[in-house]
């Protein structure tokens, strides 16, 4: 299983863990497995059609997956996806 790394704003969705499992072969299977442990966290990052909605910006180990194949992007047991909310201000 792939370690999802969950920024402060999510934690009440996973029991404040900052840390934790899914699984899934890509980037999206492993946002969608998310959901099914931890429920509530997917409507914060998947819109309507299951894409990764604007202010949240997805990392596969460093890497920003809108650079990569975005979710798409194949995930093996040993990666790690990190969640930043975006931040706006002004």
């Amino acid at each position: 299983m792939a370690t999802v790394r969950i920024p402060t704003t999510l934690r009440g969705y996973t029991q404040n863990h900052s840390d934790v499992s899914a699984q899934g072969a890509t980037v999206g299977e492993v946002l969608r497995d998310l959901e099914k442990h931890y429920p509530g966290i997917g409507a914060r990052l998947l819109d309507e059609k299951g894409s990764v909605r604007r202010y949240v910006n997805v990392f596969h180990n460093d890497e920003d997956i809108r650079f990569l194949q975005a979710l798409a992007t194949p995930v093996k047991e040993t990666d790690r996806l990190t969640i930043v909310p975006a931040i706006a201000g002004g």
